[in-house]
């Protein structure tokens, strides 16, 4: 599945709009621990969140994510909106809880992240 396909999915908001949506999501995972994240994070992971900070986004851009879905109607900070245009990290947002999300990334053939 790319981003755009999921934004589609998840009638989501790509509040990134100079972000390219052509990344291929290899994974889906949910977990607002940064340090948990950045242990298990994985290339292509679209990553639910309800985190807003900067840290958020170069988590992400560390990582090589393909993106980050903002939760519950939660909104990045602007420093974070900004650092995510620079880096080309799409953020898409979602009225759709953490829960919603993986069970409709799940449904649709997005696997867990393999060790």
């Amino acid at each position: 599945m790319r981003v755009e396909e999921l934004k589609e999915l998840l009638n989501a908001v790509n509040l990134n709009e100079g972000a390219a949506l052509d990344g291929e999501i290899t994974c889906g995972y949910s977990c607002d621990l940064l340090s948990w994240v950045l242990a298990h994070g994985k290339q292509g992971m679209a990553w639910c969140t309800v985190q807003t900070h900067v840290n958020v986004i170069a988590v992400s851009v560390l990582m090589e994510m393909a993106c980050v879905i903002m939760v519950e109607g939660v909104q990045p900070e602007e420093a974070s909106l900004k650092k995510a245009m620079e880096e080309g990290m799409p953020i898409l947002s979602t009225s759709k809880t953490a829960y919603e999300v993986c069970g409709l990334m799940s449904k649709a053939g997005v696997g867990v992240p393999v060790e």
